[in-house]
This record gives C-alpha cells, sequence and structure tokens, in this order.
C-alpha cells in the first residue's frame, strides 16, 4: 500500500482512487486473504483497523443505526490529523468551540488511555471548559473532510442510514486523546469490544455491497 500516495489523493479529492483502495481492502477481509478483527468503538461505530504503521494509521469506519453508543463522552478531539473520505452514505461533523478559563464552564475534560486489551481508562483532569457548539460540516458520499488534531467536535449519522469511511490519521507527538464529560463526573473504564471472524466478514462484506451499490436518493 502507498499509504502517502493515498493521502494525498484523498486530499485532492481523487474519489476513484480512495474508493478502489477501500474496496481492495474489503474485499481482502471477506475473502479471508487478510485476518483481522472488526471493533465496536465506544464512540458508537464499528472500526475495521486496516493499518498501524508507527504514527501512520487506516481504518474503515461503519456506521449504522444499530451500532450502540456506549458512553455518554460524545466531544472528543484526537491525538492525530484526521482525514475521512465517505465512502457511502451521509456522515455529519459538528466543530466545538472549547472556552477555557470561564467562569461558568459546562464540562470537565478527560484524558482517554487505551490499552491494548481493549480498555480505554478516561480519566478527569482538572480543566474545566465551557463548551459551545460550532460548525456543522456534513459529508455525502465521495467527499473528504479533514479534521486537525486537538480540534473538539461529535460525529452524527444525519439520516440515520448506513455510511461508512475510509480514515486515514498521522498521530503528533506530545498529543493526547481528549474528552469532553460532566463537570462532576468520575473516571470511568470503557470497553472496546472485538467481533469475531464471522462477524467481521459480514460486517466487511455489507460495506462492500454497499460501496458497489448505487446512492440511494436523499
Amino acid at each position: 500500500m502507498d499509504y502517502p500516495g493515498l493521502e494525498r489523493a484523498a486530499r485532492r479529492g481523487a474519489v476513484g482512487e480512495v474508493m478502489r483502495q477501500a474496496a481492495a481492502e474489503l474485499e481482502e477481509i471477506v475473502s479471508g486473504r487478510r485476518e483481522l478483527r472488526a471493533v465496536r468503538h465506544p464512540l458508537g461505530f464499528v472500526c475495521l483497523p486496516v493499518l498501524r504503521d508507527g504514527p501512520r494509521g487506516m481504518c474503515v469506519h461503519v456506521f449504522g443505526p444499530a451500532d450502540p453508543v456506549l458512553t455518554g463522552h460524545q466531544v472528543h478531539s484526537h491525538s492525530w490529523d484526521l482525514t475521512s473520505t465517505v465512502l457511502y452514505g451521509r456522515l455529519g461533523n459538528r466543530r466545538v468551540t472549547v472556552h477555557e478559563g470561564s467562569g461558568t464552564p459546562t464540562h470537565r475534560v478527560f484524558e482517554v488511555h487505551s490499552d491494548p486489551s481493549g480498555v480505554d481508562e478516561l480519566r478527569p483532569t482538572r480543566r474545566l471548559v465551557r463548551c459551545l457548539p460550532g460548525v456543522e460540516q456534513t459529508s455525502s458520499r465521495g467527499q473528504t473532510y479533514a479534521l486537525p488534531a486537538g480540534e473538539f467536535h461529535t460525529t452524527v449519522v444525519p439520516d440515520g442510514r448506513p455510511a461508512a469511511t475510509l480514515v486515514l490519521g498521522r498521530t503528533l507527538p506530545g498529543r493526547a486523546d481528549l474528552s469532553l464529560g460532566p463537570l462532576r463526573a468520575p473516571g470511568r473504564r470503557v470497553i472496546r469490544r472485538t467481533c469475531d471472524a464471522a462477524q467481521t466478514v459480514r460486517i466487511a462484506h455489507a460495506a462492500l455491497r454497499r460501496i458497489h451499490e448505487p446512492e440511494p436518493p436523499a
């Protein structure tokens, strides 16, 4: 895989190239040539972790109305720069403006520490912030959006229909994954559940089928 080339293709809007790469990766899983396990992420989507190479990573994120949201900490920021292309469906990202040192804070900042065992530990920090909704961007099939590391946002499926994205990420040194939670909420642990081989193939097969299907009318 030419990761830098794929990253450039996504950023310049070369949709066909990105779609072909996503379909090729899913075909590898469906055929059994590639063994990986899908992970049900606490933010309510299923992640197919295609590549982990030092600071670089590539995943297919699959969203659907049946995916459970396991945590109330929906507003979050990544420790990595994200470039994401919508493979099918529609996905909304609402930026959130965070003000430090406000006299009327609304949220506490939590650090998210992820263990390879699949446990996410949300640790409360001393940072209290005021959180205000910002601009919302909805992206459709073939569109690419970017989110820089450290930008707070929340992701939604606006019409409840299935959606998937090809996500490219580059981790930045010295950054932490963060989440916003209630002011008095304690720390907590959330488990990322791993799918078995059969579940993973079914998820990949459904995503691959939808990539090749025409988009339904809005």
